[in-house]
């Protein structure tokens, strides 16, 4: 038993800023410089998928994707769909490649959040072909080919046989082929025959007259080791993050960690001569000490193996882990900095002082690597992410963690999310106002895909119609031409489409069931009009390229007129820009036009045109949901009218806006 009580020191109040019992800085600014170097090593022409599993690593996977989205990434990888979803339903729409060989179970998440998986056997390729057809779409997969890392993969034998019945499957592409190297943090014999092995591949099925469009085999070793090995995408990790793959590729290279995990001292004692310190008593002091508590353990991912071992930074100083590293906290010996006290910053990874604690250094000190510690290290604490050495914006703990069996649990979420409404409002019936409105036209059919639409512009130009465009008399007299063109940037779902044309609301409602329905127009109102005769699509334009119309008919729910091309069946899932231009008419009386936004769409810019039409005294309602309803109004007399919101402002549906004038 020692012979006195120890004390406790308070000789520093909290500090004013100790808002988290322990925190993750994760620095984009080292981030996208690590990028840069990674752009730098595979050049211009080499597409980088940014890998994002295990909550990237640790750093938090939403805004890691998104700052690597930023860095110019082509595609994200996750190692299960449920790693997909939880970036789907952030808002991220890029391609999702799923790296582990994906399961039968996961087939309709697959298809309802747009992920592409990766396929190592025939068996789950036609289930995926069963369900894709169902659905009435085209799914893109890669197809992965073991070549000696034995384990996930197709057998290299089998791969030809594999591939040649994946490309006859006609709901599914194959969009690329990969494989992984077993030991690409070294140069050795057996990568270079792995090399060898998927070259050959290759080479077989062009020679086959298979040639599939993005072919990878580099994670973040090979891009270090294997320049000649890029092909057409790299798969970059570890050193996305400022951690080498190994000592060997330190020197090639510099990368800066973008991870550090700290704390505050909660508690200090000073200690005589003889205690125990933690469980076991495994730390007895031997003189008097001063000893720290901090609210970290393994439950925080500190390693129990630690207990005794590690280190941590306080004021610029290593100090020892004293005794066993509990759940929830953790012992330091602190009788080498006399000034510390409560509420002092503690690093247990990262820099402080010029001293610096590695994620390679801990992974030394319990015999494991990096990658367990970067994954481990400080998973119940929130992620404060810094720009230029300063807070950007913090994702807490539980923003990271996916709620699974979504299906399930859709009434919680509903309620959930119908509060939160209720909340930002300020008002229940407000709440439930936006809620019913806004969600429920987003989400009430289980099967329709949220559609999220980017630089939003919509130009109406209103005019007479010329002696030479064939109009009878009366109705070039009665009516104006309107000539509307329609641009945004959305992700295309699908290769054969159409423009609807409906004559009431019954009508036009069944166009927005159709989810192959990429416009909709309500002609009639009150003009008796002919969709045949009134109702034009000029031209339809996706990246630029028209898009051939291939049907016009009339049918129970309207005029449809019809678009397809199958160069568009490689662009499926992809962000593309959408032009549409429509000719029509309105009556003269009829005083009013208006433009509606039915989903939500970020950044917009809306004008209405009238040079030369005797139209004056133009007016505008608007009508606009969201953090920005207001848009910034620009006025050219006798000219146009023009409404515009920035191109990071968000705007909910239905918004829109009204145009009224006289003659």
């Amino acid at each position: 038993m020692p012979n006195a009580e120890p004390t406790i020191t308070l000789a520093t109040p909290l500090k004013e800023n100790l808002k988290y019992r322990s925190w993750v800085e994760v620095d984009l600014g080292h981030f996208a410089a690590n990028w840069a170097e990674m752009r730098r090593l595979v050049g211009p022409d080499v597409k980088i998928l940014q890998v994002v599993k295990a909550d990237a690593y640790g750093h938090g996977a939403i805004e890691i994707s998104n700052a690597a989205l930023r860095n110019g990434a082509f595609a994200l990888g996750v190692a299960n769909a449920d790693e997909g979803v939880q970036l789907r339903v952030s808002g991220i729409t890029a391609p999702v490649l799923i790296l582990s060989p994906a399961t039968g179970s996961e087939i309709d998440q697959i298809i309802k959040y747009n992920l592409t998986p990766s396929v190592s056997d025939l068996e789950f390729a036609r289930e995926f072909q069963k369900k894709a057809h169902k659905a009435g779409i085209r799914a893109p997969l890669h197809v992965e080919v073991d070549t000696g890392m034995g384990r996930g993969g197709t057998i290299q034998t089998e791969a030809c046989r594999t591939i040649r019945e994946l490309s006859s499957f006609p709901n599914l592409i194959l969009e690329g082929i990969f494989t992984h190297f077993s030991e690409s943090e070294i140069l050795s014999c057996y990568n270079d025959l792995q090399w060898r092995v998927f070259r050959e591949l290759l080479d077989k099925l062009e020679t086959g007259g298979i040639r599939i469009p993005i072919r990878h085999i580099s994670n973040s070793g090979a891009i270090l080791n294997y320049p000649d090995c890029h092909l057409d995408m790299v798969r970059p990790g570890i050193i996305s993050f400022g951690i080498y793959p190994s000592p060997a590729t330190r020197g090639k290279v510099a990368f800066n960690p973008v991870m550090s995990f700290k704390t505050r001292v909660v508690l200090v004692k000073e200690f005589p001569e003889g205690c125990g310190i933690g469980y076991g008593r495994t730390f007895i002091t031997r003189r008097p000490t001063r000893i720290a508590t901090i609210p970290v353990g393994y439950g925080d991912g500190l390693g129990w193996p630690l207990s005794n071992q590690g280190e941590a930074l306080i004021r610029g100083k290593r100090v020892p882990i004293a005794g066993r590293i509990s759940m929830d906290m953790c012992t330091l010996d602190i009788s080498q900095v006399p000034e510390c006290a409560v509420g002092d910053e503690v690093v247990l990874m990262g820099e402080q002082g010029g001293e610096r604690i590695t994620a390679d250094g801990i992974a030394a000190n319990v015999h494991s690597i990096s990658y367990e510690i970067l994954c481990a290290l400080g998973k119940r604490a929130p992620r404060v992410f810094l720009q230029q050495g300063k807070s950007d914006r913090v994702e807490p703990s539980l923003r990271r963690i996916f709620i699974p069996d979504e299906e399930k649990s859709i009434d919680r979420i509903d309620s959930i999310i119908r509060h939160c409404f209720q909340t930002r409002a300020r008002n229940e019936e407000l709440g439930d106002a936006i809620y019913y409105e806004m969600f429920e036209t987003l989400f009430g059919k289980e099967d329709r895909q949220l559609e999220l639409r980017n630089d939003f512009r919509y130009r109406i130009q209103v005019t007479e119609f010329a002696p030479d465009e064939g109009v009878p008399d009366p109705l070039r007299q009665d009516y104006f031409k309107v000539t509307t063109h329609v641009e945004y940037t959305k992700a295309i779902r699908n290769a054969h489409f159409m423009i609807g044309c409906a004559l009431d609301n019954e009508q036009l409602a069944s166009f927005f069931e159709d989810k192959r329905c990429e416009y909709r127009w309500l002609l009639n109102r009150g003009e008796n009009l002919v969709p045949e005769r009134d109702f034009r699509v000029n031209r339809v334009r996706i990246d630029g390229e028209d898009i051939p119309l291939v049907l016009s008919e009339s049918t129970e729910r309207g005029y449809e007129v019809w678009f397809s091309s199958d160069e568009l069946k490689k662009e499926l899932n992809r962000q593309a820009r959408v032009e549409i231009e429509i000719e029509t008419k309105q009556r003269k009386s009829n005083r009013l036009f208006s433009a509606y936004l039915v989903y939500p769409t970020r950044g917009m810019e809306i004008s209405f045109h009238y040079g030369g039409t005797g139209i004056k005294n133009v007016k505008d309602v608007g009508f606009f949901a969201g953090k920005h309803p207001y848009p910034e109004t620009t006025r050219e007399e006798g000219k146009s009218v023009t409404l515009r919101l920035g191109d990071e402002a968000w705007i909910f549906p239905t918004s829109g806006v009204t145009f009224f004038w006289d003659l």
